[in-house]
């Protein structure tokens, strides 16, 4: 800044010298052009500064997180009730909207009953393993009691005591009772297999029921809407009524929220170039005409839209860049200092200046510029 200062006195200084003073050269329309093209080129001096020194945005907007309020239902669901009033704040956890609960009150319902059932049935394969088994030892001793009469018959045929038919009728008995046997365990271990299927050490037919009355909790609860975090709705166009869930795609309100809202400028990528989070920030903010806020560099966000290529079957056709095409910009997120952030609603527009170097003189430079800026919008727009 000074050493600009010094070159600009010392051009004038010597353009007086020649021209006026000691009239070394007579001035003249040609002379007068020369020099003020010389001049006028010592003044880009001053332009470099501020640009590096001290960047400039005339755009920057306040922004705040938002939340889709998307009701997490999965079925058409009557709105009952509207528990929150446009624009006004909210702490998080407070009801926002009631849907119809009695449709999932009842499938709560249903699905306790059949879990209670489900318990009930463990204890049945339980008592049927226990049946099986007895119903094995009562076939095994049918078994013997046959094999010992078919022995005994078939003695006493061979001996001519006693009918031949008798010892056949047993051994056909003893072929049975092998039968039932058979049939019995193959009971036994299916009782066995019923009552043994879990996971997790319990039941898979408990744990299926106890996974669905979790499921439909989850959907009772969620007929109450609630304030994900501190905040406000500002266009809240819900009514009591409509049906939101499985037939309604998206959302039914935009949830503002309070915390972590940030300024965020635009800035030409080569004025970047010694930016650093942390630096001091200058704002005005269109809302406060005559009124300077201060702030610090959150993040740089160095990249933009303009290098995203997406998957696609088409060749890139690379062009040459219109003159009149504006540049490209980078992002800067500031914080602004004010304690009172709810000063800054979401949208609020207005001109940043970053001092990446506070000691330049050309702080002061730009300290008036913005200042003008912000005084100016007292009287412009020219709304009438």
């Amino acid at each position: 800044m000074i050493a600009g200062l010094v070159m600009v006195f010392g051009y004038a200084l010597i353009v007086w010298a020649v021209f006026f003073k000691f009239k070394w050269l007579k001035f003249s329309i040609p002379w007068g052009v020369v020099s003020a093209f010389v001049g006028l080129h010592l003044l880009i001096i001053f332009m470099i500064g501020l640009r590096f020194m001290t960047p400039y945005a005339t755009e920057a907007k306040v922004i705040q997180h938002t939340i889709q309020l998307t009701p997490r239902l999965p079925q058409p669901t009557l709105l009952m009730a509207v528990l929150v009033e446009p624009n006004v704040p909210v702490k998080k956890g407070q009801p926002l909207f009631q849907f119809d609960r009695r449709m999932f009150e009842y499938q709560v319902r249903q699905l306790e009953a059949q879990l209670a059932k489900a318990k009930q049935n463990v204890l049945v394969m339980k008592a049927d393993i226990e049946v099986a088994a007895q119903k094995v030892s009562k076939n095994k001793a049918h078994l013997e009691f046959a094999r010992y009469q078919q022995t005994l018959s078939s003695n006493l045929a061979r001996q001519g005591a006693g009918p031949e038919e008798d010892a056949q009728k047993w051994a056909a008995q003893v072929a049975a009772d092998n039968a039932a046997i058979k049939e019995a365990q193959a009971e036994e271990q299916r009782a066995i297999l019923n009552y043994s299927s879990e996971i997790n050490g319990v039941n898979t037919t408990v744990a299926a029921v106890q996974a669905e009355l979790d499921q439909a909790r989850f959907y009772l609860e969620n007929t109450l809407m609630v304030a994900p975090e501190d905040g406000y709705i500002m266009n809240l166009q819900a009514r009591p009524g409509m049906v939101a869930g499985d037939v309604r795609f998206g959302a039914i309100a935009s949830f503002v929220c309070d915390a972590d809202r940030y300024l965020l400028a635009n800035f030409f990528q080569e004025n970047l170039k010694y930016v650093k989070p942390g630096q001091e920030v200058e704002a005005a903010i269109d809302l406060y005409p005559g009124q300077i806020f201060t702030g610090k560099v959150l993040a740089i966000w160095q990249g933009s839209g303009a290098g995203q290529m997406l998957p696609s079957g088409t060749l890139p056709n690379f062009q040459a860049v219109p003159t009149d095409r504006p540049q490209g910009q980078f992002a800067v997120a500031i914080k602004l200092d004010d304690p009172d952030q709810s000063k800054f609603p979401i949208g609020t527009q207005g001109r940043a200046t970053i001092y990446a170097n506070p000691q330049s003189l050309f702080v002061i430079l730009r300290k008036i510029s913005i200042r003008a800026y912000t005084w100016f919008n007292w009287i412009y727009p020219f709304s009438g």
